[in-house]
């Protein structure tokens, strides 16, 4: 199982109401959330781990996974109040406005974290959740636990507002990174991450030399380029859609990717070690494939199995 660790939230997306003005209506989210219900719904065996309330959204939550068919069985319940995004779409980007203090998702802390199921062969980080405290010392304390015996990716979808100490920050990403299998990172993360004067090469190099053993860069309509250890490297362009909006496009990616790999019998570390420039290529198309069919229509609404 494929064990999705990080938040879940509820996006309220911006509508027309009765009165003329807009509105908000509320939808399923969250970086971490989206891939889990994109794995489900690609007949990969997924979990979610992540704290959820048991308020009205909350439930919207959980009854999305069940719906989605991913596993809840490592969901933490609790009484506080769910984390909502507020979104505002401008030619089809979206910006967020995040009201998530003392929320059942970030509260989270290490000794929260349950003891893994064998059932669990990959685990899958990202979002906010790997910068807001103290939820994200629980996940980062989660890896270090858990990641030795099992395949690791990362997305950390840098959000600098919600980065609060930035060395603190740049301490956990380098230390979960450093035990990871494969990265997914934008060309904007990168930058961020790593703002010294180097070409994207060059810092994908870095992050190599870190320990994954396979980094893919993401650059929206730009397509998408895999690097391996060994140096070779793979370039995908973006799949041709009509694009209603963006959200939730890099977490469906991600979710194509590892679904590929899984059906491939290359999701372990030993087989990712080794991987080759055309697995990777058929990796990477395929995210960039069902993540296409996710920026074709409106929300984080990725593709079942059988649209594919």
């Amino acid at each position: 199982m494929i064990l999705c660790c990080g938040e879940a939230l509820i996006d309220m997306i911006p509508a027309p109401a009765a009165e003329g003005q807009n509105g908000f209506v509320s939808h399923t989210g969250g970086a971490v959330f989206n891939t889990a219900i994109a794995l489900g719904r690609l007949g990969v065996q997924a979990g979610m781990l992540s704290g959820l309330s048991r308020d009205v959204f909350g439930q919207q939550l959980l009854a999305a996974l069940t719906a989605s068919a991913v596993d809840t069985s490592q969901i933490i319940h609790s009484d506080r109040h769910s984390t909502l995004a507020f979104v505002q779409l401008v030619d089809g980007q979206a910006t967020y406005d995040f009201f998530d203090e003392n929320s059942a998702g970030r509260m989270l802390t290490p000794k929260d974290m349950p003891a893994l199921p064998d059932t669990v062969s990959t685990l899958f980080f990202g979002g906010i959740s790997l910068a807001c405290e103290p939820c994200a010392d629980a996940y980062a304390a989660l890896m270090a636990r858990a990641g030795d015996t099992r395949v690791v990716m990362i997305d950390p979808n840098i959000r600098p507002g919600f980065i609060k100490d930035v060395a603190r920050y740049r301490d956990r990403l380098n230390r979960m990174i450093g035990q990871a299998d494969i990265i997914k990172v934008s060309d904007d993360d990168l930058n961020w991450f790593l703002p010294a004067p180097l070409t994207l090469n060059e810092k994908i190099a870095v992050l190599l030399d870190q320990g994954p053993s396979v980094v893919i860069l993401t650059q929206g309509g730009d397509g998408a380029t895999g690097y391996l250890k060994d140096g070779r490297t793979v370039f995908v362009p973006a799949a041709k859609a009509k694009v209603v909006d963006t959200v939730g496009a890099g977490d469906t990616f991600n979710a194509g990717v590892l679904a590929h790999l899984s059906a491939a019998g290359l999701l372990s570390k030993k087989d990712l070690a080794n991987l080759s420039p055309t697995d990777l290529e058929a990796a990477v198309q395929h995210g960039a494939r069902v993540a296409a069919i996710t920026v074709s229509r409106a929300g984080a609404n990725p593709p079942w199995q059988a649209e594919l």
